[in-house]
């Protein structure tokens, strides 16, 4: 496995590298979530490249970037034996160098849900990974599912911005109780993390009543309220059961949706969702 750091080193081992090529990116402080991607695009590609970069233009005023979790020389182990080929940590200034001033913007579908509770979030998740796609030019990108909506997004720029890249969603992997796994878990209390799996259950509940016939969405969010009422510990940001290809509020559900919500455990933002219909 090679390790580069700059455009020019990216260049000169993509070049070496066998086609097709996968690309995972993502920020570090790994997790199985992760390596499941990785595994997905041995199985699929002929080389794997992963980037690691924590970057600044998602976060927004109120989230702080300098106590994002950080363990390089771990990450950097665990996608050695995993089988990635090439990794890639560039600085911010290779990638936002001095005067930098072209963002992209998905419109529509970055304004519910993540976008509004978090303006400016989708703005650079788009911008980098476009930059991602300039530098490495894969034939497949892989996400994971738990991050639903930034997959829209990034789907939408991908057919938008004609890039010859195919997005690749896999499933959410999950602690044995059932939290969704995420770099943030890492923040939670040990009575936190007690409680955090209230989201699984609560999104469990509105699918199991889906599929015994609900098909009201409001009745579906409300399912997922109740359960989480329940839960002191945890205090509901938003939930949502929306058409999942473009992210608007249901009255009705009929064919795919996505059952969504934020929650916030301490000052530990979590996220989960739920594909009805799939």
């Amino acid at each position: 496995m090679q390790q580069v750091f700059t455009l020019q080193e990216l260049w000169q081992a993509l070049a070496a590298l066998p086609a097709p090529l996968g690309l995972v990116p993502t920020m570090g402080y790994l997790h199985l979530g992760h390596l499941s991607l990785v595994q997905r695009a041995r199985q699929e590609c002929a080389s794997v490249a992963v980037s690691i970069f924590v970057n600044p233009t998602q976060f927004g005023a109120n989230e702080d970037l300098s106590k994002y979790p950080r363990n390089l020389q771990r990450d950097l182990q665990m996608l050695k034996e995993t089988g990635a080929h090439l990794v890639w940590t560039p600085s911010p200034e290779e990638l936002y160098p001095a005067g930098y001033q072209t963002w992209v913007t998905v419109e529509e579908i970055s304004r519910p849900l993540e976008g509004a509770m978090r303006p400016g979030h989708f703005r650079g998740v788009a911008t980098v990974v476009a930059k991602l796609f300039n530098a490495t030019r894969p034939a497949r990108a892989y996400f994971g599912q738990k991050d639903a909506q930034q997959v829209a997004v990034l789907r939408q720029m991908t057919r938008d911005l004609s890039y010859p890249t195919e997005i690749i969603i896999c499933p959410t992997l999950r602690e044995a109780d059932g939290l969704a796994m995420s770099s943030r878990n890492v923040y939670l209390t040990p009575a936190q993390r007690a409680a955090a799996p209230v989201l699984y259950r609560a999104l469990q509940a509105a699918a199991l009543a889906h599929q015994n016939g609900e098909r009201r969405a409001e009745a579906l969010r409300e399912q997922v309220r109740a359960a989480l009422r329940a839960e002191p510990q945890v205090r509901l940001q938003y939930v949502s059961c929306a058409d999942y290809d473009t992210l608007q509020e249901l009255e009705t559900v009929q064919g795919k949706a996505l059952l969504s919500l934020a929650a916030y455990a301490g000052e530990t933002r979590l996220i989960d969702n739920f594909v009805l219909g799939d």
